[in-house]
């Protein structure tokens, strides 16, 4: 039996070209965050495993390379914002990818060392998973309308990954690595994304209608409550990523388990592949599986690299 490809539109083509310049203020909001995290770690004795307290939090706000990386990375999200209303999810989300080899490039120059073999191994893996993801992700999958009981399953889903979240930080954040606050982070973003597609959809509707307070509503309502609440969270998470480890293993968190998550939800709950053949699953799972181990790969590095 012939399979049917599902392929771009025009205007959704135009969602990837947007991704990837949102990619390049991402990995320069990163590398300038990651700058600033460090001059205030060295002031005021660092935040270090178990995370930045309101004191450093404050001191942030007053370097000027944290306020400049926080304002590229706003235009980072201005971006991808944009992107999602464009193009499907599934599609631009993994191209985010791209910030990882631009920031690995950047914060080697900037510390005035070379790359290593185990790195480019671990971002070619991350790079390549993520390539091949999109791929598929382009040529199987496609937008639909999403409903109330899809929007209620997201955020139930939401609810219990805060709950986790919180939990653990509290209990165990004494113990954390890298890889916690940065897994932690990717999957809080995750969902950011993804509510972020809903509120721009929930948007468009309103305008289009006349509005009044319904269900539906009320849903968008709590979907931008946890928009807000899971962005603070994965933000907090990240700031702390960036005290203890290299900036390129944050970046290679937030374009790998962040997509990651937002594509997961984007073919389970949403159903944007539900038309794909059988062997994009498994397109899917090995892409996914390469793109984590240059992950994993990368927190090693970072293990080993710490004093």
């Amino acid at each position: 039996m012939a399979v049917e490809l599902v392929s771009l539109t025009p205007m959704q083509s135009l969602g990837i070209p947007v991704a990837l310049i949102g990619a390049v203020f991402l990995a320069l909001g990163a590398e300038f965050q990651h700058r600033g995290v460090n001059k205030v770690d060295a002031r005021t004795g660092g935040g270090g495993k178990s995370g930045l307290d309101v004191r450093q939090l404050l001191a942030l706000v007053r370097r000027p390379s944290w306020v400049l990386g926080t304002l590229m990375l706003a235009l980072a999200i201005v971006f991808q914002l944009t992107s999602l209303y464009l193009a499907p999810l599934t599609v631009v989300q993994p191209l985010g990818a791209i910030a990882l080899v631009i920031t690995a490039i950047v914060n080697s120059r900037t510390t005035k060392t070379r790359l290593s073999r185990s790195t480019i191994r671990a971002i070619a893996f991350c790079v390549g998973g993520i390539a091949l993801f999109v791929t598929v992700a382009a040529l199987t999958t496609s937008t639909l309308p999403i409903n109330e009981t899809q929007l209620a399953i997201v955020l139930i889903i939401l609810a219990v990954v805060l709950a986790i979240v919180v939990t653990v930080f509290v209990l165990f954040r004494s113990r954390a690595t890298p890889i916690f606050w940065i897994v932690g982070a990717g999957i809080l973003f995750g969902f950011v994304a993804t509510l972020a597609k809903v509120v721009i959809e929930r948007i468009q509707t309103l305008f289009m209608d006349t509005f009044h307070i319904t269900s539906g509503d009320w849903l968008t309502i709590l979907c931008i409550v946890g928009l807000i609440l899971a962005g603070l969270a994965g933000s907090y998470f990240v700031q702390t990523a960036y005290s203890s480890g290299p900036p390129d293993l944050v970046v290679a968190g937030l374009t790998v388990i962040d997509p990651m998550v937002g594509v997961t939800i984007g073919i389970v709950v949403l159903g944007e592949a539900a038309s794909a053949p059988w062997w994009a699953s498994i397109a899917f799972i090995v892409a996914g599986a390469l793109a984590v181990y240059g992950v994993v790969q990368l927190s090693r590095r970072a293990d080993v690299a710490k004093p």
